[in-house]
């Protein structure tokens, strides 16, 4: 019995299927994108529930989905061999701990007033990757990457100098993301059995402090009423339901494609902060973001001309 439709592709798309799968891929794809991009709303609706309760919520609840979703998949055995193999349950803790400082850590932004650093952050983060690839893989780095990390550089130390302090929030964010999916590229594990595991493996610790706020009578699930409680378990579908979209577009996207299209939830974050949060973006964040996007525009003008030469 199937709880989900399948995401997956098939292997080798005929010709006349090749069309209809990119635009299903597309929808997956703005989706996935479109969804992350307007969840600080939900955050900001909870924002009367501590950071801490939010993440430990969003872990038990999304626990049983994924669990659901690898029984689907018939991906149960896999995450029971993922826990018996130490080497890839080491990988696995290790990218546990750094998603949840992401998660945690981006929640605590939202909530305090600070999207646009959250943003921010996820703007960074593909020159990043780019960086961790030279640095740790020893990938060679072509002179328009230097010029795009160079640029986004500039923008941070910018921003250094003009606030007075690092923009520790997104550098936090974006650090520990890379960090995560290099973690997750040399983990023998498909995307849904990996989740699986991380959740699994925070589930104590979420499940510990739940109890602990509920003995001290701080526990936000029991007493923000009906509506407050129905929000903190649909944290669980929340979280996993645009990752299952995710999986959908990166089967049927190239990867020039999904690079692009994932600029969607900062974008959509940095309008959310300003228009509707009310967040200031004053001229010289806007000349710091300014050097960003250009390394930004520089690194996309890359990968479309590498995947352009490429298909060539």
């Amino acid at each position: 019995m199937r709880y989900w439709p399948s995401l997956s592709a098939p292997t080798s798309p005929a010709p006349a299927a090749a069309a209809a799968e990119h635009r299903s891929g597309l929808i997956y794809g703005l989706s996935a994108y479109g969804w992350w991009g307007v969840m600080p709303i939900y955050f900001k609706v909870l924002s009367a529930v501590p950071p801490l309760e939010m993440l430990s919520h969003r872990v038990i609840w999304a626990m049983g989905l994924l669990l659901l979703l690898a029984r689907q998949q018939k991906a149960l055995g896999q995450v029971r061999e993922a826990l018996r193999t130490p080497r890839t349950l080491l990988l696995l803790t290790s990218s546990t701990a750094l998603i949840a400082v992401n998660w945690g850590l981006y929640i605590w932004a939202i909530v305090s007033g600070r999207i646009l650093e959250g943003s921010l952050g996820y703007f960074i983060n593909p020159l990043v990757n780019v960086a961790l690839g030279v640095l740790v893989l020893r990938e060679r780095l072509p002179r328009a990457l230097v010029i795009a990390i160079g640029l986004a550089g500039c923008g941070v130390v910018w921003l250094t100098v003009a606030a007075g302090q690092p923009p520790w929030i997104a550098l936090a964010l974006a650090f520990s993301f890379a960090l995560y999916g290099l973690l997750r590229k040399t983990a023998p594990v498909g995307a849904v059995t990996g989740l699986a595991v991380e959740t699994l493996l925070l589930t104590p610790l979420a499940l510990g402090y739940v109890l602990f706020m509920h003995d001290a009578g701080r526990l936000a699930f029991t007493s923000g009423g009906t509506g407050q409680m129905l929000l903190l378990v649909a944290a669980g579908p929340i979280t996993a339901i645009p990752l299952l979209f995710f999986t959908g577009a990166a089967r049927r996207l190239p990867l020039s494609t999904l690079g692009f299209l994932q600029y969607i939830a900062p974008s959509l974050q940095l309008l959310l902060g300003v228009f509707i949060y009310g967040e200031p973006f004053p001229l010289w964040r806007i000349v710091g973001f300014g050097f960003i996007w250009s390394g930004l525009a520089v690194f996309v003008a890359y990968s479309l001309r590498k995947a352009h030469r490429r298909s060539a």
